[in-house]
């Protein structure tokens, strides 16, 4: 693009005036690409770091002209450099200024996931989007008597943090939307952030010895969490990566960890001597299984930020049709089968002849199981530990609805009606009895077919029609 002249040996010095500003760089960013000044010509001084060598005598930034030609953006690199500005990596301002500066000439850059910058990137904002969870998950607040304006004590919270980048003013919103009606500061050594109720005050870096080291209502907090922890649900190794180490110091209840830990096992056994991990009797409506399964928390997969999918149809439909879990819509809509799997269902339920309105549709797992990627959900399968605990659910609603045939959708909705995994390829086809009398009949899950392409989509989208008619001409057999 047609840039301005500028001294083509001249380097050019940026003095950042907070090591998060973004609005700065984007300014600063701008400006020197409008005047064709290439990434190697250009320094950037983070606040109280070490000025770059070749910053030594550098000039000024150059102020393009009026008529200097627009910059080019993607959305992409907009959204990921607007959270990568607060990591503490010294080299993340010439990063940024190197991709924009590519980007001029190569607009969809930042589709080229094997571009060392651009993974680079993606690295920079992940590292600060997990850092801001941990924050939000464990600052702990100490309360401290102050002298109110009125003469009386008032209780003041005090916490303690350190964050791994430059996260605090990016999330005292979170801090001040959640605790708006309390006095609170958190303490870091990278600036400090104070709300008294009305207004958010920034302060200097902070030292540990500056917080409270304790409060009375610690040790209430530490018998609570004790009488919470669940030794039947243990796994180290995903407790450990979603809170290390390195937090426990600053976490009252940290101090009882290891003999928690130390003591799971003998519990547990305790626990399932005494008949304590076993469900309750089974609801004997479907209006009281809907209200059991959203507190169900006998797995995992309830205590994510999700909610329970409840079956839907008949009371008394012949056909009963079963997938695996909720996906990231059905969780939203909070009904089955309402996505692009859903659709894909819904099409071969039609050509079949079958009325999805007359069949009972539910699935085997009642929250939905995923990873989070950014602001996407990413789907992961249930474990076969998961399957058979809630396995307890859809046997209830079938005990209720008593189908005269049941279609599994895929593996996991198959092991959930038989308690044990069995092969595609060789359980379909045919029917299988089940304890209550009726048949099990088993295909693919939609969502596999939504995979495939070309010829293993072809052969597969047959074999799952050839599945669903013959449970057609079955259901009017059972029927007859």
């Amino acid at each position: 693009m047609p840039q301005q002249q500028t001294d083509r040996t001249a380097r050019y010095v940026v003095e950042m005036p907070e090591p998060d500003d973004f609005a700065f760089w984007r300014n600063r960013a701008r400006a020197l690409v409008q005047c064709g000044v290439p990434p190697e010509r250009v320094s950037w001084n983070e606040p109280g770091g070490n000025a770059s060598l070749l910053s030594t005598g550098g000039a000024d930034p150059p102020r393009p002209v009026k008529d200097a030609p627009q910059v080019r953006v993607s959305k992409r690199f907009f959204s990921l450099a607007k959270t990568a500005i607060h990591h503490s990596d010294p080299q993340r301002f010439a990063l940024l200024y190197d991709l924009l500066w590519r980007l001029q000439d190569n607009p969809r850059l930042m589709e080229d996931k094997a571009d060392t910058q651009v993974r680079r990137l993606e690295e920079l904002d992940k590292n600060v989007r997990r850092d801001a969870h941990k924050m939000h998950a464990f600052v702990r607040f100490r309360v401290v008597e102050e002298d109110g304006p009125d003469g009386e004590k008032a209780e003041h919270y005090v916490a303690w943090f350190e964050p791994d980048h430059h996260i605090v003013r990016r999330e005292a919103g979170f801090f001040v939307r959640r605790f708006a009606n309390m006095n609170w500061s958190i303490l870091t050594p990278r600036g400090s952030i104070h709300w008294d109720g009305d207004t958010l005050r920034e302060g200097p870096p902070a030292q540990k010895s500056d917080a409270p080291s304790g409060d009375p209502a610690e040790d209430l907090w530490r018998k609570y969490y004790a009488s919470i922890f669940n030794p039947a649900r243990l796994k180290i190794g995903a407790m450990l990566s979603e809170m290390p180490r390195k937090y426990w110091k600053n976490m009252p209840e940290a101090e009882l960890i290891p003999e928690l830990i130390a003591g799971a096992q003998k519990r547990e056994s305790e626990m399932v001597a005494a008949g304590e991990l076993e469900f309750e009797e089974r609801p004997e409506t479907l209006a009281a299984i809907e209200t059991a399964i959203h507190g169900c928390r006998k797995c995992p997969i309830g205590d994510l930020d999700n909610q329970a999918v409840m079956g839907e149809g008949p009371r008394d439909a012949d056909l009963m049709i079963v997938g695996e879990q909720p996906g990231d819509q059905e969780d939203q809509a909070g009904r089955p089968f309402v996505g692009p799997a859903g659709q894909v269902l819904d099409a071969g339920l039609e050509a079949a002849g079958i009325a999805r309105d007359g069949a009972y549709v539910t699935n085997t797992v009642k929250h939905f199981k995923y990873v989070q990627r950014g602001k996407r959900r990413i789907h992961q399968s249930p474990t076969a530990k998961e399957i058979d605990t809630c396995r307890w659910w859809q046997e209830a609603e079938r005990e209720i609805v008593k189908p005269k045939l049941v279609l599994a959708l895929g593996a996991s909705a198959a092991r959930g009606l038989l308690g044990k995994t069995v092969s595609i390829s060789k359980a379909r086809g045919e029917p299988i009895p089940l304890d209550d009398g009726s048949e099990l009949w088993v295909t693919a899950h939609p969502s596999y077919l939504l995979r495939l392409d070309g010829e293993a989509k072809a052969e597969q989208e047959r074999l799952f029609a050839a599945d669903l008619a013959a449970v057609r001409e079955r259901l009017a057999e059972l029927a007859a």
